[in-house]
């Protein structure tokens, strides 16, 4: 009598874990309010005659390597844009913090620059708040794109903030999609 208790309850917990880990995983990171301008106080430099793909990045988040994931394979599908990967580095830390797996990834991807965002002065400037906020200045320096290239924390593979930012890029007017990632804030 006690064994068959035991299973179900087992399996009621096993159920419960499972809900609220994809729960975690589908919920979107809170949304920043990125400028609808290229910020003229940036030190990120913006190139002038095509569009400017900015990704922000917490480098010790795990979902930030599925963004990075998407990156390359958005930036080994099209021409016509550079790519800025802001690695925000807390105040307090070294180098050394922001420097890992995703860092080496981050320099894997074609036409894109990788650069450290101390005390995450870009992050404030862009008003961005969570790891894999990418956006998407066109040559005049208008948003056209602000969002997550993942389809949920930590998954790689075709989704509609990728395709959006795809689309945005080719011109098809302009897009945004939910960012899944970790507070750029947090310092763990």
């Amino acid at each position: 009598m006690v064994l068959p208790v035991v299973v179900v309850l087992w399996l009621l917990a096993c159920v419960g874990g499972l809900a609220a880990l994809w729960r975690y995983k589908a919920t979107p990171a809170p949304d920043g309010s990125p400028p609808a301008r290229w910020p003229e106080s940036s030190a990120v430099a913006r190139d002038g005659g095509q569009a400017t793909l900015v990704m922000l990045v917490h480098p010790r988040c795990a979902c930030s390597r599925a963004s990075l994931h998407e990156l390359n394979e958005v930036m080994n599908r099209v021409r016509g844009v550079t790519a800025t990967i802001l690695f925000v580095q807390p105040d307090g830390t070294d180098e050394t913090w922001v420097r890992g797996e995703s860092w080496e990834r981050a320099h894997e991807i074609p036409n894109a620059r990788v650069l450290v965002d101390r005390g995450g002065q870009e992050a404030r400037r862009f008003r961005v708040v969570a790891s894999g906020h990418t956006l998407l200045y066109d040559a005049a320096g208008a948003l056209v794109f602000s969002g997550g290239i993942t389809g949920a924390r930590g998954h790689e593979g075709d989704n509609a903030g990728r395709q959006r930012l795809l689309a945005a890029i080719r011109g098809d007017g302009a897009g945004s999609s939910h960012v899944f990632g970790c507070a750029l804030a947090d310092e763990r």
